[in-house]
């Protein structure tokens, strides 16, 4: 990383935006390929049909799709063209899968169709040592007001513009946060994880080498997208520090929430990011400070970064005053300690909030009278409606952190609905669900996740989403 973010950042005024990226009319698929171990299939299967592995949500790219194969007359159902330049019509975005020795003249070939960008799913440049022909396609690109986003890339994905122009394995359903990650395959795998645990994307982009796209330009176009609410990075280093650190403060100036998980901390992951994306690599030092003073977030694991990212997403900012209510004295216990930990207050609970809750006359006379309020074991969904009703309606907590074991008179399905109509009521009150376990909580989880009831299989990983809530 460039270390010196005093310097104004470089600025190239004739650099087309990135929109046509995320918005394409057309694609090309220029190394589209018969064989299904290929890459060159991967990506067109997902833009003719969502996806190699179908999801619920995942439905054809609406445009026209082009593959382009001088080998081959068909494949997928769609007729192939010999080069791009064989194709009738326009073509906006192009996905190359071709090997790193013919990209060069692809690209030549891009610009002379006036294609207004390229993915370059290619490896073999800056990464394995290669950087002058990288520059070379990237000069090329230039000249003819082409944008390229890699090389080395797993590619992108625009969930609501049904366009997956990757290799990732399917679509996930659309939603607010944009994801940008400068591992390909950590991306990929994130798309699998998305699935299981139900997230939702504004945008998944793999940046690659950062030839010309970079995460500084993202994080400004993505401040900007109306469908973005959070914006997730898992950046290993990058190559303009000064344009870094002004992208960061336009997102906090726009209150555009960015967070971020730094790879290679140490010297051993630095050698390795270097061979990975040919990235320039920060001492951790360095970058954290970066994020400190532009108010971005940063996490520790991937677990942290998607918890802290959705709950930012569905939820308002809030005072640092939160109670804890739950079923379990043990969840209780921990949620204390990382409360402490984090820098979470749990707030007291007043004599008057106490005679409220004694009122509703829903709860057992076992119940804690404190801040973790335990409801005892076999608290059913009225006991919870009662003593959320309470805290959500006192000014002195601005959150509350609901916590379910399961017994066998819980009621997971009902102790959701009742989150997720709170949530409605308190518009501008957080509501964080713990909901512990996994084959019996499993529909009540995703109800809270299509509710917008940010949901997490651990205590701690819900007060670290409290305690970014809380900044």
């Amino acid at each position: 990383m460039n270390r010196d973010f005093r310097s104004p950042p470089s600025k190239s005024p004739s650099k087309p935006g990135l929109s046509v990226f995320f918005t394409p009319r057309s694609v090309a698929v220029i190394g589209a390929s018969r064989d299904a171990s290929k890459v060159g299939h991967g990506v067109l299967k997902n833009l003719v049909s969502g996806g190699v592995f179908y999801a619920q949500s995942a439905k054809p790219f609406s445009g026209p799709v082009y593959p382009v194969n001088p080998a081959a007359e068909r494949i997928l159902g769609k007729r192939c063209h010999a080069s791009v330049l064989d194709i009738s019509g326009p073509v906006d975005l192009a996905v190359v899968c071709v090997p790193a020795h013919a990209v060069l003249g692809v690209v030549r070939q891009c610009v002379q169709k006036k294609v207004k960008a390229c993915v370059l799913i290619s490896a073999g440049f800056s990464e394995t040592g290669d950087a002058d022909l990288q520059q070379s396609i990237l000069a090329t690109a230039r000249k003819g007001g082409m944008r390229i986003l890699g090389p080395n890339t797993l590619g992108l994905i625009r969930p609501s513009m049904r366009l997956n122009a990757s290799f990732g394995l399917t679509t996930p359903r659309p939603g607010s946060i944009a994801f940008l990650s400068q591992s390909g395959a950590l991306a990929d795998s994130v798309i699998d994880w998305a699935l299981e645990e139900d997230y939702a994307f504004s945008a998944i982009v793999s940046v690659g080498n950062m030839a010309d796209v970079g995460f500084a330009e993202l994080i400004e176009h993505f401040t900007d997208d109306v469908q973005t609410r959070v914006i997730s990075i898992y950046a290993e280093g990058v190559q303009d520090g000064p344009a870094f650190m002004r992208a960061l403060r336009y997102a906090e100036r726009k209150r555009k929430p960015v967070v971020v998980l730094h790879g290679g901390k140490t010297k051993t992951g630095q050698a390795a990011a270097s061979t990975h994306t040919a990235s320039l690599a920060s001492s951790s030092a360095v970058f954290e400070g970066v994020l400190r003073q532009t108010g971005a977030r940063s996490v520790d694991t991937l677990t942290d970064l998607f918890a802290v990212s959705s709950a930012l997403s569905a939820c308002p900012p809030c005072r640092n005053a939160w109670a804890v209510l739950t079923n379990a004295g043990g969840v209780g216990v921990l949620a204390s300690d990382y409360a402490d930990r984090f820098g979470v207050r749990l707030v007291p609970l007043s004599d008057a909030v106490l005679k409220k809750l004694d009122a509703t006359k829903k709860l057992p006379s076992t119940w804690s009278r404190r801040n973790p309020l335990d409801l005892i074991g076999d608290a059913t969904a009225e006991r919870y409606a009662a003593a959320l009703g309470v805290l959500m309606s006192e000014p002195s907590v601005s959150g509350v952190l609901v916590a379910q074991t399961l017994q066998t008179m819980t009621e997971p399905m009902e102790n959701a609905k009742l989150l997720a109509a709170a949530r409605k009521k308190f518009p501008k009150k957080p509501i964080l669900a713990v909901f512990l376990g996994g084959k019996y909580s499993r529909t009540a989880m995703q109800y809270l996740n299509r509710h917008g009831v940010p949901q997490f299989g651990e205590v701690e990983l819900a007060v670290k989403a409290a305690a970014a809530l809380s900044r």
